[in-house]
């Protein structure tokens, strides 16, 4: 039931987060802010679905 609560969350906000917006205010605040914001957010991305998902627990 968690795991559908984790999907139910990532899918909300990736309908939310408008794509386009969110690349031209990375542009504007600069290259290297951008390469910084966008591996953070990757970065938890990959931990929210390794929890979601099971993360290596057997």
């Amino acid at each position: 039931m968690k795991a559908y609560i984790n999907l139910l969350i990532i899918l909300l906000l990736s309908f939310t987060l408008t794509s386009c917006e969110l690349i031209g205010d990375i542009f504007k605040t600069g290259v290297w802010t951008g390469v910084i914001l966008v591996v953070g957010v990757v970065a938890i991305v990959i931990w929210l679905l390794a929890k979601a998902f099971g993360g290596g627990s057997r």
